[in-house]
């Protein structure tokens, strides 16, 4: 018979086994705090879900992400500065946001620099894309991929744009970018820089007169209920930009990070797919709301920004990764 002087230290080996395992399985368990500001009926949103099952999967539950939409924790701007001090992991921001933290993005904020949707994908996906992706490191980012964010146009209370010259003595609700600034000044716009938390509010009191965004964006964020008439002049195609924060990227092992960028990479082709059904639908809701849709003609509206490209010609590493981006329209 076993007596108790026996059973007591096997016993109480047994629960300093299980507590040490325990804390080791506790230890290998990290969660990657993501925050982002769109709603949760976003294309983003639901492809930011998918990424977390998949990265559940790849990691059979030693990585887990935990979202947190709708500006819970700041606008794209906070979220990034968050990411810089490391009480952040992971943001997704526009990439005209993205310019004020890594220079090279601004390249994604002139107007009509891509020739169709094709080529904005070998762009991004490309060599010149995963450039920029890794061009933010020495500002604490890292880049993993680009979602989708169609192109943007504008979108007015009063009257339509179908030139130019109907911009001329709006006030243009811009995202806080000197790309997109310099943008609407050359079209003829007076821009004004507003965080999209307040935008609804800013367009209702009059203080813009308009913005410019995507068709998805229009109807989500129901900004078509104060402004009528959306002009689809697509003059950008900026997309939105997956960042980790460097401060973790290093603490993770290769393993972790193949993980990672695989479950990001699943996201990123979902969200493509999503995105694509979602322009339709939005524009068909908007319309169906009373909002008049027009496609003007984008010529006049090319013709009036071609000032911008010539600016950047004193600018050596920016005429030259423009050039480069044009050049590939060809591949």
């Amino acid at each position: 018979m076993i007596s108790m002087k026996t059973i007591v230290p096997i016993f109480i080996s047994f629960l300093l086994l299980m507590t040490f395992t325990s804390c080791e399985t506790l230890q290998n368990e990290k969660t990657i705090k993501l925050a982002h500001g769109l709603d949760t009926n976003h294309p983003v949103h639901k492809a930011m879900i998918r990424m977390g099952e998949e990265l559940d999967k790849n990691s059979k539950g030693k990585l887990k992400l935990e979202i947190y939409p709708n500006q819970q924790l700041g606008s794209e701007r906070q979220c990034l500065e968050l990411l810089q001090i490391g009480s952040l992991d992971m943001t997704k921001v526009s990439a005209a946001v993205m310019e004020n933290f890594s220079p090279d993005m601004k390249v994604f904020g002139l107007p009509f620099i891509f020739k169709d949707r094709e080529h904005t994908f070998n762009v991004l996906d490309g060599t010149i894309g995963k450039e920029l992706l890794d061009g933010g490191q020495k500002y604490w980012l890292k880049g993993l991929g680009y979602y989708d964010a169609g192109s943007r146009s504008f979108y007015t209370k009063e009257k339509t744009v179908e030139t130019p010259k109907d911009l001329e003595g709006l006030k243009i609700r811009v995202m806080e970018s000197v790309t997109a600034m310099h943008m609407v000044t050359s079209l003829g716009g007076s821009p004004t820089p507003i965080s999209s938390g307040e935008l609804y509010t800013a367009l209702q009191q009059g203080v813009v007169d308009g913005a410019e965004n995507n068709p998805p964006t229009f109807y989500l964020s129901r900004h078509y209920e104060v402004c009528k008439y959306f002009s689809l002049d697509e003059h950008t195609t900026i997309p939105d930009v997956l960042i980790i924060s460097t401060h973790l990227w290093e603490t993770l092992s290769a393993q972790e990070k193949e993980w990672l960028q695989s479950a990001v990479d699943v996201s990123i082709e979902y969200q493509r797919k999503l995105w694509a059904k979602a322009e339709l639908e939005a524009l068909k809701a908007v319309k169906k709301a009373g909002v008049t849709v027009v496609k003007p003609d984008k010529t006049m509206f090319k013709n009036k920004v071609e000032s911008i490209y010539e600016s950047y010609k004193n600018d050596a590493q920016m005429y030259s990764l423009i050039k480069r981006i044009q050049e590939s329209q060809e591949l």
